[in-house]
């Protein structure tokens, strides 16, 4: 192969410096270096052989040069005699591929290593092994209870529906103390399939594209950490990666652009997906408009004189996510800046929360889910008045029959581009994850296209959104209690506020 980068490795083997390239400071001819097996292309390819995080993702679009990565990383310890690895693919046929190039890779790169079609195995002289197997049931990773691994990698992760199988195995990866072997699961992908959202939550919403970050809940958000009572209370748990490729990281597959063509010849979803590499794409998609890199921005200063306010979709149970909006007075452009997803938080708990992330900010008005106003069977205060005699002040946002188709077309007029501006009327701050992973992800009603599917659970700020953006927000508008506002507005109901 073509030697394209010259990084090395984390942690190479001494015994298999035929494998890898070592570090020069210019580059050099391939015809110099005869004993080079394989190299890896320079860029996604060599980051990802480099990656020293326990979980790792890589790939993104098709063409990236995925199996041969993940073929390789494990032959940076199979020197090592207490080296377990694992390897899956969804079904069997799916495997032959792998097998296929581990055949061409591993004899010239491990002299001796030996290769056994029944156990489907992979044992090297120096007593480490690689099991190369597939995974067609999720439940069937209890085969592998009691068992320990040191690297276990997973093909096509999205091909899996669930996190499931991912999770149950991270609890078969370890290793003795003084085996001198780091921890590593590995997996590629390209975006779509049966578990697109999950793998999405997991390792693309919570940090930019090849930013190493602390695992977090991908129910929750929250970052994973030790319990209390451990010795290591509140620290987190390990580190994430998610290192994006595509064709044009693979010189191979590039060059005559025979494959491009191929890619660029599918329908609108799938080149997505599989040339350009985007996760904000899903079947079925409510808003397949939204566009990350129009439809973010990075954070600013807002001006002290802009309109701001707030939306808020209470669950105690589920997700409370509530949204700050402010309105750009040149263009009437409705901007996303801040948000707020928590849950099992008490409607008083989360009046206190808000009013402290708001703390120095002057907002004029709230709308909050009108379901929260009514009386559920008992006589004391409802939830409204709970979070407004805290001092969190709210409007009620209009849930009459019709408001949510209303309110997804309002949403999809402010995707739009302005003609006259040529920028979409609504952005996100992109610090404001949640919703901006939220939106692209959420489902079409099958039996009502006009609407979002009711029965999705991920819909908290996309409600929230619904309500602000549906408030007729304006960048001149009626305040509360402004002893400036030109326009006075004095609410009916004092405590109430509207």
């Amino acid at each position: 192969m073509k030697l394209k980068s010259e990084v090395k490795p984390q942690s190479p083997p001494d015994t298999l410096h035929k494998t890898y390239a070592q570090p020069k400071p210019e580059p050099y001819d391939v015809k110099e270096a005869q004993d080079i097996i394989f190299a890896p292309n320079g860029g996604p390819q060599t980051d990802f052989l480099a990656a020293s995080e326990q979980e790792v993702l890589y790939g993104g679009a098709a063409g990236g040069g995925k199996s041969y990565a993940m073929v390789a990383d494990p032959l940076r310890d199979m020197n090592n005699p207490h080296f377990r690895g694992l390897l899956f693919r969804r079904t069997n046929d799916e495997l032959r591929e792998l097998k296929g190039v581990s055949k061409d890779l591993y004899p010239r790169a491990i002299p001796g290593v030996h290769w056994s079609e029944k156990e489907s195995q992979w044992t090297a002289p120096s007593g480490a092994t690689l099991w190369m197997t597939y995974l067609d049931k999720e439940d069937d990773v209890r085969r592998y209870q009691g068992q320990a691994f040191s690297w276990i990698g997973f093909d096509e992760l999205t091909q899996w529906s669930t996190p499931h199988a991912w999770d149950y195995m991270r609890s078969r990866l370890r290793t003795t103390k003084d085996s001198g072997l780091s921890l590593y699961m590995r997996a590629t992908t390209n975006p779509g399939s049966l578990g697109h959202a999950w793998v999405k939550k997991m390792f693309i919403d919570p940090s930019p594209p090849g930013e190493a970050f602390w695992a977090t809940s991908i129910e929750t958000g929250d970052r994973l950490q030790w319990p209390i009572g451990h010795s290591k209370e509140g620290k987190p748990l390990f580190k994430r990666k998610f290192i994006p490729a595509n064709l044009f990281d693979n010189p191979y597959l590039s060059e005559d652009g025979a494959y491009e063509a191929n890619l660029l010849s599918l329908p609108e979803r799938q080149r997505k997906q599989l040339l350009e590499g985007n996760w904000d794409v899903a079947e079925g998609a409510a808003f397949s408009e939204f566009n990350r890199t129009l439809h973010t921005i990075e954070p600013f200063e807002i001006p002290n004189h802009w309109v701001k306010f707030r939306a808020c979709d209470y669950g105690y149970g589920s997700t409370s996510a509530v949204l700050w909006f402010t309105i750009d007075p040149a263009n009437e452009q409705l901007i996303v800046y801040r948000e707020l997803y928590t849950s099992k938080v008490t409607a008083h708990d989360l009046a206190g929360m808000i009013l402290e992330a708001e703390r120095g900010d002057r907002i004029r008005y709230g709308m909050l889910d009108s379901s929260l106003w009514h009386n559920r069977g008992d006589t004391g205060p409802n939830l409204a008045e709970v979070m407004i005699r805290a001092g969190c002040r709210w409007r009620p946002a209009n849930r009459s029959k019709g408001s949510r188709v209303a309110g997804k077309n309002e949403l999809h007029r402010l995707l739009q581009v302005d003609e006259f501006t040529e920028e979409p009327r609504l952005v996100f701050f992109n610090d404001c994850r949640n919703i901006i992973s939220e939106i692209p992800t959420l489902p079409l009603d099958k039996k009502n296209f006009e609407d979002v599917d009711t029965l999705f659970k991920d819909d908290h700020g996309y409600d929230a959104l619904r309500y602000g953006i549906m408030s007729r927000p304006r960048s001149s508008i009626f305040d509360f209690d402004s002893e400036t506002s030109t326009a006075k507005f004095k609410p009916a109901d004092k405590v109430m506020g509207y």
